[in-house]
């Protein structure tokens, strides 16, 4: 593998963990909870939107109703497995979301079966040639990082300019201020969820036609998304986007240096060796509790 077509794979896939990670920071930011279930998001937009496609529905319709679906299960996540501990302030909403993603991947191989499955897509079947020399890229993998860096964009943008967005920032600064000035604080934290799990919807639509569709592929998806959310810092979006970028680079330049076994070594002691360093991420910042 040529060192060009390298860099923009691993651009691509991290952008892929961008987008699921996003998804944490908008959550972790309006309530202090994040849907570990968020893989599992990920793996149903991908395998909602094949199943759709074999069964004759147009690819864009498809793509609508999927993004509209994965929305439904982070409304389901954040009613079942967040809201109840979080009204009891605690924290076994963290086991709860594991679980339901468990029950999701589990219900979906039943449904999908346990065999990986081939989606196909105009942008990722024609790599890219610069005259007759063939860059042995496809132009999916150029969308990807466009696709995030407009979602993280267009996210900024809606909470700071919008009410909605006005009122999610109002809601993670001070939950019982927001309540007594009539933010209804449930349905914008519903919201956040919903938001979050469509966004790794997204991701796994994307990232589809790049490797397989299956009922597995989201717990590598989420754990990974995971890291690279600590990485950049829960806090900041920003931040999140940035590590997204280099795990993604790390990764490739890993795989094409010294080969793919040493991948996961090598982006996971990265992680470690930046929180020893930064605790709160490239660029978080760490909370000051009054007391």
């Amino acid at each position: 593998m040529d060192i060009l077509p390298a860099l923009l794979t691993g651009l691509a896939l991290g952008s892929i963990y961008g987008l699921i990670a996003l998804g944490f920071h908008i959550t972790a930011s309006v309530c202090g909870a994040v849907n570990f279930a968020q893989g599992s998001s990920a793996m149903l937009g991908a395998v909602l939107v094949w199943m759709m496609v074999e069964a004759g529905w147009p690819t864009p319709i498809a793509i609508g109703a999927a993004i509209i679906a994965c929305g439904v299960y982070g409304l389901i996540v954040e009613r079942a497995a967040i809201r109840p501990f979080l009204a009891r302030k605690s924290e076994a909403w963290l086991m709860a979301t594991v679980a339901l993603g468990l029950v999701c991947d589990n219900a979906m191989m039943l449904v999908f079966g346990a065999e990986p499955r081939s989606l196909a897509s105009p942008l990722a079947q024609a790599s890219i040639k610069a005259g007759d020399v063939d860059l042995g890229i496809y132009p999916l993998h150029l969308l990807i990082p466009l696709v995030m860096l407009t979602l993280a964009a267009g996210i900024d943008l809606f909470r700071r300019r919008t009410l909605h967005g006005v009122a999610m920032l109002a809601v993670a600064q001070n939950r019982d201020a927001a309540a007594i000035m009539g933010i209804p604080v449930g349905r914008v934290i519903a919201a956040a969820f919903g938001l979050s799990s469509a966004l790794a919807g997204i991701a796994g639509m994307l990232v589809a036609p790049l490797s397989h569709v299956e009922s597995s592929m989201g717990v590598v998806l989420g754990l990974k998304a995971f890291a690279v959310a600590i990485l950049g810092g829960l806090g900041s979006a920003w931040g999140i986007v940035s590590a997204a970028l280099l795990f993604g680079l790390v990764e490739a330049l890993v795989t094409l240096g010294i080969g793919s076994g040493y991948t996961q070594i090598v982006t996971f002691l990265l992680v470690i060796v930046v929180l020893a360093v930064r605790p709160d991420g490239l660029l978080g910042r760490a909370q000051v509790r009054k007391v």
